[in-house]
């Protein structure tokens, strides 16, 4: 008869047969590459004493093809719950080293119970993602087990901040996951994504491409914008993780992380001063005026590779999280074009899901013109920017540093599609296009009908200069109310602080309605 002390003893050994489902061979195969195990990930990534697992014991159920012979505890997935900074998250992370990570039915339901604990208690989902796709042998149970987390990503999204750190493979109908989830993190190297591999392409249609051009870290934070961030280990991955939660509510319901700030709110910055060039079609860096501004400088960028016109990312004001948006004069002049757009709507709704005030700095002349930006869908593309502010209910808050021209300047919050407090630099210029492009217009015919190129130059420089006198300047719309004031730019943080406090108490409806119809 088995007594308590060998059950015991019984209990200790699966459990650690468990927690070494892999051999040796395996896990040292994994480290070769740059990689860490399914463990060592969680034990990074949560605070130290946290982790809580759940479904240790689980197994597939499979017969076919042998499978009955092989059947590890866990099944391949490491799920659980912990904290990160002392605030509940739930976690999954898939284990190389156990059947590939390929997902099987058991596998998906372990994944599928923390989704469901995490949207019930109202906390973050983490899956770090390291799969070489669906378990062939179980079919279409396997199938069946990602159409079971997609739905749930679906049901959780802009109820609980859902982020995936892609650290190995992620091919197939896997990807649709994380690329349903909030914020995508891959490696340099060891992380690809793709819904068709190389040697598939190849076949199919001659072309010739590696993993890492097809579908790396870098070829989705720079050209295809599928992720967010790109780390150059897994150490620097999972610490880009832990930042980012520190500035996210844990749910839809619940106000952002609040930190006592140790930056004076009062604090002026001169440099700011001096920041815009005097010569208007100057570029300047963006960044500058951001880390000028909020708490310490302190500002972490998303997207910082795609789409370089346009800036968004999470900084602190006066303690509070909030989203920036800012066009980047420094890039392509700032222009507003396809990919700017879709990175700064998937931004900013994001924000608004989460109840994260947004700030917005507006220097911005324009769409980007050209053929391929027509017939690509800028109009489309540019209407989602335009629809996500319209639709934010958060406060919002807009600065104009320099240019504000045409229709970008309405899509950038504008005091017309409800922004809540918008001020101007003396350096904006809130025009319909630039002096230029106006003197063309305007004046095309007078200019025409003077023959001297010396004098007609004097005289369109003439124009332009009366054009500027009269129109690009912020005091026309701040007559009309459509900037709220304009302000030193020394003062810019001072004023937001105090804005922000006034306006944290928002409280703005739409119409009923199921949904809206975003331009897809």
């Amino acid at each position: 008869m088995e007594t308590t002390r060998d059950k015991l003893r019984h209990l200790r050994e699966i459990k650690e047969a468990a927690i070494h489902a892999a051999s040796q061979k395996a896990i040292d195969k994994q480290h070769q590459k740059g990689k860490l195990t399914a463990r060592e990930r969680i034990d990074l990534l949560l605070d130290e004493g946290s982790f809580v697992e759940l479904d240790m014991f689980a197994r597939h159920r499979s017969h076919n093809f042998g499978m009955e012979a092989d059947r590890p505890y866990g099944d391949g997935v490491v799920t659980g719950h912990g904290t990160v900074d002392g605030r509940l998250v739930f976690v999954f992370s898939q284990d190389f080293t156990i059947f590939g990570g390929s997902l099987g039915e058991v596998f998906a339901e372990k994944i599928c119970k923390v989704m469901d604990l995490a949207v019930k208690m109202g906390a973050p989902l983490i899956g770090i993602n390291d799969s070489g796709g669906a378990r062939i042998q179980e079919g279409v149970e396997s199938l069946a087990g990602y159409a079971h987390i997609f739905y749930r990503n679906v049901d959780a999204s802009g109820v609980i901040p859902q982020l995936s750190l892609v650290m190995g493979p992620c091919a197939g109908g896997a990807v649709y996951s994380p690329a349903i989830t909030d914020f995508v993190f891959m490696v340099e190297g060891t992380s690809h994504m793709f819904i068709t591999g190389p040697n598939v392409i190849k076949t199919v249609t001659g072309e010739d491409v590696s993993f890492e051009d097809l579908g790396g870290a870098m070829t989705h934070n720079s050209r295809s914008g599928v992720a967010q961030f790109a780390a150059a280990n897994e150490q620097e991955c999972i610490a880009q993780a832990r930042r980012l939660i520190s500035f996210l509510p844990a749910n839809n319901l619940e106000e952002a992380p609040y930190r006592e700030p140790k930056d004076d709110p009062s604090r002026t910055s001169p440099a700011l001063q001096t920041v815009i060039p005097d010569d208007a079609n100057a570029p300047y860096d963006m960044h500058d005026v951001v880390r000028e501004i909020f708490d310490d400088g302190d500002f972490m960028e998303v997207h910082a590779h795609f789409a370089q016109n346009i800036i968004v990312g999470f900084a602190r004001l006066n303690g509070h999280p909030v989203g920036v948006v800012a066009n980047q004069p420094a890039h392509m002049a700032g222009t507003l074009d396809i990919d700017s757009s879709r990175k700064g709507a998937r931004f900013v709704r994001f924000c608004d899901a989460f109840s994260i005030p947004l700030i917005t700095f507006v220097d911005v002349p324009g769409f980007l013109p050209g053929i391929d930006q027509e017939w690509g869908g800028i109009i489309t593309h540019g209407a989602k920017l335009l629809y996500a502010f319209c639709e934010a209910t958060v406060p919002k808050l807009t600065v104009i540093t320099r240019k504000a021209y045409g229709g970008a300047y309405d899509v950038m919050n504008s005091k017309h599609i409800r922004a809540d407090f918008n001020v101007a630099w003396p350096t904006a210029e809130i025009a319909v296009m630039g002096p230029q492009g106006a003197a063309n217009i305007l004046y095309g015919k007078e200019l025409g009908a003077i023959e001297d190129p010396k004098e007609k130059a004097d005289r369109r420089q003439e124009l332009v200069e009366e054009y500027e006198e009269r129109f690009a300047n912020p005091f026309i719309a701040a007559e009309r109310g459509y900037v709220d004031d304009v302000i030193q730019p020394a003062d810019t943080r001072p004023l937001l602080v105090k804005a922000l406090e006034r306006f944290l108490t928002k409280r703005e409806d739409h119409p009923p309605r199921k949904h809206g119809n975003i331009p897809m």
